[in-house]
């Protein structure tokens, strides 16, 4: 069985979607596509099964997520220094909670001094976000980050970078490929860019590379614009 902590939530009460592809991936290789199709319950027991069909999550009779082997079909550009990195997170439209969709996030939300703290910003006029990562110690095992944080830390970055401002607009599927370990206490950068919407389809992608420019990860991801509510919540 296997259990989201609280800890690791995207919206309130489930799983950041990240985090949770992350815990379907690791059952099928460096390179997977998984697909979202429940909100991940927190603190739940659930089971992960595989078959010649690809590995699903279940909780009860309720399927959470299931994957298959995939690589991602985008290529990405090249990724910003560590410094425009860094000035970009001061330009990031989450920082106020306010204007945050989802404040609470483990991955990007301001209100979480426990998540990776990940604020990707506009680094110039073409989209582009970016920000610096240094995942902790806490975060790895033998020296090396658990890939489940790097598949959350692709997820948010690809979000913002092609979600329409003010909506609630979740994770529903990402295929990623993770080159390299990622290790603890050492400057990442993590980029992401739009590559194109359809009415309530948007798809983004999002890159890890290490100080010196190599590759870590990459991701393309489909995110979903949730319907407003009947009374506009």
């Amino acid at each position: 069985m296997i259990t989201i902590a609280a800890r690791y939530n995207g919206p309130p009460g489930s799983g950041n979607g990240g985090y949770v592809c992350g815990v379907v991936a690791e059952a099928i290789g460096s390179s997977a596509t998984v697909r979202l199709s429940a909100p991940p319950p927190l603190d739940t027991p659930l089971s992960r099964t595989a078959d010649d069909h690809g590995v699903r999550l279940h909780d009860g009779a309720a399927t959470i997520a299931e994957g298959r082997a995939g690589r991602p079909s985008i290529t990405a550009p090249a990724a910003p220094t560590l410094r425009a990195a860094a000035l970009a997170e001061e330009r990031y439209a989450g920082l106020d909670p306010a204007r945050h969709p989802f404040p609470s996030c483990f991955v990007c939300g301001p209100l979480r001094p426990d998540g990776l703290r990940l604020f990707p910003g506009p680094v110039d006029g073409d989209g582009t976000l970016a920000c610096v990562w240094r995942p902790g110690a806490d975060l790895a095992h033998d020296g090396v980050v658990d890939p489940r944080f790097v598949w959350a830390a692709l997820d948010c970055p690809s979000g913002f970078a092609c979600m329409p401002p003010g909506s609630q607009t979740v994770l529903a599927t990402m295929t990623a490929t993770l080159h390299a370990p990622v290790e603890p206490e050492r400057e990442y950068v993590v980029s992401a860019w739009p590559i194109a919407s359809e009415g309530r389809k948007h798809r983004g992608g999002a890159s890890i590379t290490d100080p010196d420019g190599r590759p870590v990860a990459l991701a393309e991801a489909l995110w979903i614009t949730l319907r407003p509510s009947v009374n506009g919540g």
